[in-house]
């Protein structure tokens, strides 16, 4: 089965390397974009899964790149998760009212998140890839 591919848009590189970490982790394969152009070059030329969408983008906002990705033909059915660490009361209903599948404040609770995620893709929540496991035996 083909890990499923998530689209990492935030111009926080310190936020996108945890999120890499925790979604490589859970069995998922990821790309990055850092800015609002980016975010939709990238959507288009790899066609991820799901997006993880930040609001506070350089080049744009958040909501005209969640508003280009859905008049889009190739992206227009991508699920789109907002994390985003601005005001929630300002963007929160927004969002979702538009078509976002979920939205979370950063930071995000990372079991949430990881729940969220797995929804929106309409699969059994990812498990964390198998390294060594050490098994104790009793005596």
């Amino acid at each position: 089965m083909n890990a499923k591919k998530i689209l990492v848009v935030d111009d926080d590189r310190d936020q996108q390397a945890g999120l890499r970490v925790r979604l490589i982790a859970s069995g998922y394969q990821v790309v990055s974009a850092f800015d609002a152009i980016q975010a939709v070059n990238v959507a288009r030329s790899e066609q991820p899964d799901l997006i993880l969408l930040d609001i506070g983008l350089p080049g744009g906002d958040g909501h005209k790149v969640f508003e280009r990705l859905r008049n889009l033909a190739p992206t227009s059915l991508i699920p789109i998760i907002i994390l985003s660490a601005q005001d929630p009361s300002l963007h929160r209903k927004r969002m979702l009212d538009s078509g976002a599948q979920d939205y979370f404040q950063k930071p995000a609770n990372n079991d949430m998140l990881l729940q969220a995620i797995s929804k929106a893709l309409g699969v059994p929540e990812a498990q964390p890839s198998p390294t060594s496991v050490t098994v104790a035996s009793a005596r």
